[in-house]
């Protein structure tokens, strides 16, 4: 194009550059504002579940707390059933004098321990005892930490230390699945210790059980808090919405009071006569009284959304259906149920998430029978302090989650939920 036909700005410039740079104004103005709630979901989410899937993987103590131990391992055939060399116990006490001096022998304890019963100990007896030990007059090391503790002559404990002697392992993730590693592979441990796959599996029945009865009771109390007169509604949507003000752990707390065997349930059948004194029912400490409890917590998440979807839907449709020779259950079958699925849908994935997800309410109400594998996550991280299982549990929880979501999404189609 000739200088002749160049539409020009006021400011003598280009108009095709003048609006191009006026674009890439707004667009940083966009960013600029917006940046602050990106760094908070970095922050506050992605930072976390990256940080998270780390830990799941990550092993690096015994390499950073043994580094000549480790070199000196690697060389040993942990299949011959023999004792490492005596360079290897001379690695290992050098290796431990500065363990000792850092205080990193008993974090290193710790974490074998999860692998091999007894090695915190044995890491925190053979450093109070190395310090005595005289380096330069040692004929034999490998005597000399047989004498601090007989466990020293098991090779089982050097088959632990070389196993998890990598920077990263899969030991967490085998753990998380009931699997353990050995010198012959991988082998499922024993049946009495086999809880997580089991704890898996509860957890997704279960939330699959919270949710369909949310649907159950949500969904009529939504049409009747759609359908009513306004006034009306809005007092009954108070009662819906009272749960909220109240803490979860006094609403949790008052269901174990009513759930128990001498609570106010039991003794109201009792009353009645619909339950013998001596046959009173078990609702708690179990999945009945898990179930129970959450689905009143969890019951306004699915109402809500389904309130809201049913909210727009015109009632002439109904009208229209029934002027046209449909009784109500065929016009409420086929006009008006299929326009609130996606409320149901929204209110399904909303509770769901949430359900499989929590562990305040098992762990109160759900004795050993109805805990969640949340609680195994929260007992790991702030109890026994493995981390690395957690991490692992959680980044397995996670996945199913995404897995179930995809699926949810494939076959019903995401698209198709809304929330009013």
């Amino acid at each position: 194009m000739s200088d002749k036909n160049l539409v020009l700005a006021s400011d003598g410039t280009s108009l095709k550059r003048s609006l191009a740079r006026s674009l890439k104004r707004q667009k940083i103005r966009a960013l600029l504002l917006i940046a602050p709630l990106l760094l908070f979901v970095l922050l506050t989410f992605i930072a976390p579940i990256a940080d998270m899937l780390f830990r799941s993987v990550e092993n690096s103590i015994v390499a950073d707390t043994l580094p000549q131990t480790v070199k000196e391992l690697a060389s040993w055939d942990s299949d011959s059933g023999q004792l490492p060399s005596e360079a290897v116990y001379a690695a290992l006490a050098r290796d431990l004098k500065i363990a000792v001096k850092a205080k990193n022998h008993t974090k290193l304890g710790s974490r074998l321990n999860y692998q091999k019963t007894g090695t915190s100990s044995l890491f925190r007896q053979t450093g109070r005892k190395i310090k005595k030990l005289d380096f330069e007059n040692t004929p034999s090391f490998k005597d000399a930490f047989e004498k601090m503790n007989k466990k020293w002559s098991d090779p089982a404990v050097w088959q632990t230390i070389q196993q998890f002697s990598n920077k990263y392992t899969d030991g967490y993730f085998l753990a998380a699945a009931d699997l353990t590693r050995t010198s012959s592979g991988i082998e499922e441990v024993p049946e009495d210790q086999r809880i997580y796959y089991t704890l898996l599996l509860r957890t997704l029945s279960m939330s699959v059980t919270i949710t369909f009865m949310c649907i159950l009771l949500g969904y009529p109390v939504a049409f009747l808090l759609a359908t009513l007169p306004l006034r009306s509604s809005n007092v009954l949507m108070i009662l819906v919405l009272l749960p909220f003000w109240t803490s979860l752990l006094v609403r949790t707390s008052a269901w174990k009071v009513l759930l128990q065997n001498q609570g106010v349930i039991n003794d109201f059948l009792v009353w009645i006569g619909i339950v013998a004194d001596g046959n009173r029912l078990e609702l708690i400490n179990n999945v009945t009284g898990t179930v129970i409890a959450m689905t009143h917590i969890l019951l306004p998440f699915m109402i809500l959304p389904l309130f809201s979807v049913m909210k727009t839907i015109p009632p002439t449709y109904m009208r229209a259906a029934k002027s046209m020779g449909a009784n109500d259950f065929t016009a409420f079958r086929r006009v008006y149920f299929p326009q609130s699925i996606p409320g149901i849908g929204a209110g399904s994935i909303l509770v769901f998430i949430l359900s499989i997800g929590y562990y305040i309410t098992p762990e109160i109400v759900g004795g050993t029978k109805g805990v969640f594998i949340s609680n195994r996550i929260a007992y790991h991280i702030s109890s026994s302090l493995n981390w690395g299982l957690g991490a692992a549990l959680g980044a397995i929880l996670l996945v199913v989650v995404l897995a179930l979501y995809w699926l949810y999404d494939k076959f019903v189609g995401i698209d198709n939920v809304k929330l009013g």
